[in-house]
């Protein structure tokens, strides 16, 4: 094995990071001002949850379209072109005036085109990290991106509170917008397809991210839509991710509302709690996706990546449940959070066997498996006001940990061993 040598791969990675917080920052800042849009536009809980879902709809039903264009056109110039489009519908969503006719129907459409936009970031990131990675190298890569979910997720309750007490929720939405474009505009100037695209990096970085990544052959084609949607890995892998969408926006859409409408905290002090989920999410990223790869090498990748997975979901539903008979908001707040994290830690496993199973097509397999979470989510933004108007908060969070235990099991029959060829699914060796 070649010695690593440079660290541009992990400037790659770095980047990709700032991308995937802001992307949450922009997504998630409809949440911290859901009582102000209520109350400027009207809205019912209902209605504030179909403003929700329908950012969800545009970003799972472009996954993967998203994959597939960033397998055909090259991950950064996807991204780059993406992080322009959704700063520009965050900036026109506070451009819509008080009053004005059609305000829900502006609010959906303005939201769907939004997700539209950002939904190629982590297709187009699976395929960065499928191009720049060594396969050994893949849980820490991907757990440090993801790492960028908590950090957007856990920088918005805070910077929005702060600014929307100081000046509006308007203003906040701007701010939003204009990181997005000087995050965009540090992405052209760092960040290229491949390594060899790359100015600045050493020959030696190179041969060492050639040597360790996956074998492939002189077929480079993208496999099918059918080849890819029928394959039995891909749909189960699918099937979990859609468990696991379905309870980590519960964090991204209901919960800073539950803590400050139903636990009963005041803003400020909803704005802290709400972090703390986030916060859990980026740590616990980071280190599953550590251990994840210390189990790849030391005893395989159905350990590794299958084993830490499904047991990280058994965790997340119990801590899940537990919090749901817990009294003290505030307790309640930090048993929610290891949910959270116990939730993210399998988040690594989930992208680096959607690229070691995805090969040539990494971009156009993680399109469709997180089109999977992201059908998920559009179920928790809709579900959730339903059934806690129905049965009460408890019913709600009671079915998202039922939820993650059939992500668990689902893990059992993926087998991380197969590579998606097209015109066949072949099975590599164990490792």
């Amino acid at each position: 094995m070649l010695k690593p040598v440079g660290c541009v791969r992990w400037i790659v990675i770095a980047c990709t990071f700032c991308v995937a917080g802001v992307s949450y920052l922009d997504r998630n800042n409809v949440s911290i001002a859901a009582a102000a849009l209520q109350k400027e536009f009207d809205l019912s809980n209902v209605q504030l949850g179909a403003v929700f879902s329908a950012f969800i709809m545009g970003y799972a039903l472009m996954q993967p379209l998203a994959g597939r264009i960033a397998d055909r056109f090259g991950a950064s110039r996807v991204i780059a072109a993406g992080i322009l489009w959704w700063s520009l519908f965050t900036a026109l969503l506070p451009a819509l005036p008080i009053g004005v006719p059609g305000a829900t129907g502006i609010l959906l459409a303005v939201r769907f085109l939004l997700g539209a936009g950002e939904a190629v970031i982590f297709p187009a990131s699976n395929r960065l990290v499928a191009n720049w990675i060594p396969s050994r190298e893949r849980g820490l890569a991907n757990g440090l991106i993801f790492a960028g979910v908590g950090a957007g997720g856990g920088i918005a309750p805070p910077l929005m509170t702060f600014v929307m007490l100081n000046h509006s929720w308007r203003s906040a939405f701007w701010l939003c917008a204009l990181i997005g474009l000087a995050i965009g505009a540090l992405w052209v100037v760092l960040v290229r397809n491949s390594p060899e695209e790359q100015r600045k990096i050493s020959l030696e970085e190179v041969a060492y991210i050639k040597s360790g990544l996956p074998p492939r052959t002189e077929d480079i084609r993208t496999a099918s839509w059918a080849e890819t949607i029928l394959n039995r890995n891909v749909a189960v892998l699918t099937l979990s991710y859609f468990c696991f969408g379905y309870v980590a926006y519960v964090f991204f859409t209901w919960f800073f509302k539950y803590l400050s409408e139903v636990r009963g905290l005041n803003l400020k002090s909803s704005a802290l709690y709400a972090t703390l989920p986030f916060v859990a999410m980026a740590f616990a990223s980071i280190l599953g996706g550590v251990i994840s790869d210390k189990l790849v090498n030391l005893v395989g990748k159905r350990v590794g990546r299958c084993g830490v997975a499904g047991i990280s979901l058994i965790s997340a539903s119990m801590f899940i449940w537990m919090a749901t008979q817990v009294a003290d908001a505030r307790l309640a707040a930090l048993v929610l959070a290891g949910g959270a994290g116990a939730l993210y830690f399998a988040q690594s496993a989930f992208w680096a066997i959607s690229a070691d199973i995805g090969g040539s097509s990494a971009g156009f397999v993680s399109g469709i498996m997180n089109m999977g979470a992201q059908l998920g989510g559009i179920m928790t933004a809709a579900l959730t006001p339903v059934i806690a108007n129905a049965y009460g908060w408890t019913a709600s969070f009671a079915v998202a940990a039922t939820v993650c235990l059939v992500g668990a099991v689902a893990w059992i029959f993926v087998d991380p061993f197969y590579v998606l060829v097209p015109g066949v699914i072949k099975r590599t060796p164990a490792a």
